[in-house]
């Protein structure tokens, strides 16, 4: 599981002991559970993330907000409209969460045992706990690694969700694989990777995630009854909204880059000319245009893709 922005799930148990996640399970029952909990993830939020990256990429005058966008992408386009972009972050969903969470049980490992609890000592047979810092380190660190498989999905994904011809023939790209075509033919390495700072930036903010997550269900397992995967499905869905509330306006920043015409029709040549040009349009309220419908997504489409991949980890043989 992992977090684009679409984005990332919570696997039972990960945040507890860092070394918790290296044994126990088969590594191909988290590679097919995590295929399912893309699936969920994307059929629950895109529609959501698509509405979310068309408000943020467009003026005022297009859309009057969430539900105007909404109803003029389904009388225009109909239910695929709201689908756009939808097969690159389910093609790449996989990678992102080995890559994300993989990465995040190394970064907690190694800060636990150089830096946070350097002398390994176990407390009756325990791994000393990693601390809330570790663990917000961690995912601003795993955030950081996923970002170089996440950028051009993202990329890719945006610029599709902001063709708004209802017919193919129309627009400038039939689909992800011709948009990655003309993008790599015209523009080069540096033209699929394009925003790729941005993303880091962004991916920055997953401090917030992983260390609420940790704070959350420390919280619900000391204060309430709930079974293990109930904590989870809690704890996962709360952290994903607090990171959105702390990333949102460096999101907003990066959609702007990333549906930027390349080439020499660029406007934004550097992060600080997008970040300004959402000011002068809209003052500070324009860092938070589109952010009900991601706010709205970020708990039941996190939830109910953890919910996915438990069910298929419990139901797969060992």
């Amino acid at each position: 599981m992992s977090v684009t922005a679409t984005k990332p799930s919570l696997p039972q148990g990960l945040a507890e002991h860092p070394r918790k996640a290296d044994g126990g399970t088969k590594n191909y029952k988290g590679f097919v559970a995590g295929v399912f909990s893309g699936i969920t993830k994307l059929s629950v939020g895109h529609p959501f993330d698509t509405i979310k990256v068309r408000l943020q990429t467009t003026d005022h005058s297009q859309f009057k907000g969430p539900l105007d966008c909404l109803l003029q992408t389904l009388r225009n386009e109909g239910v695929k409209g709201i689908y756009k972009g939808a097969t690159p972050p389910l093609v790449g969903w996989m990678f992102m969460d080995s890559i994300m969470l993989g990465s995040l049980s190394v970064y907690r490992r190694i800060l636990n045992d150089n830096i946070f609890n350097p002398t390994r000592e176990l407390n009756f047979g325990q791994q000393p706990k990693l601390p809330v810092l570790g663990h917000a380190m961690a995912g601003t660190m795993a955030g950081w690694t996923v970002s170089f498989i996440a950028g051009p999905v993202e990329h890719i994904k945006a610029r599709l969700q902001v063709q708004y011809q209802a017919q193919k023939a129309q627009r400038l790209y039939s689909g992800p694989i011709d948009c990655l075509k003309k993008t790599f033919r015209n523009h080069g390495v540096r033209g699929v990777w394009h925003g790729l700072s941005a993303t880091l930036l962004f991916r920055t903010f997953f401090c917030f995630w992983w260390g609420t997550y940790d704070i959350f269900t420390t919280a619900l397992k000391s204060h309430t009854n709930l079974s293990t995967p109930a904590v989870n499905f809690w704890a996962g869905g709360l952290s994903a909204q607090v990171f959105w509330i702390t990333s949102y306006p460096s999101d907003v920043v990066k959609q702007r880059i990333m549906t930027d015409p390349l080439g020499q029709d660029r406007k934004f040549p550097r992060w600080r000319n997008a970040a300004r040009a959402v000011y002068r349009e809209r003052g500070w309220r324009g860092y938070w245009r589109g952010f009900v419908p991601c706010f709205l997504r970020a708990f039941p489409a996190n939830a109910m893709a953890l919910v996915a991949f438990e069910g298929v980890m419990r139901a797969l043989p060992e």
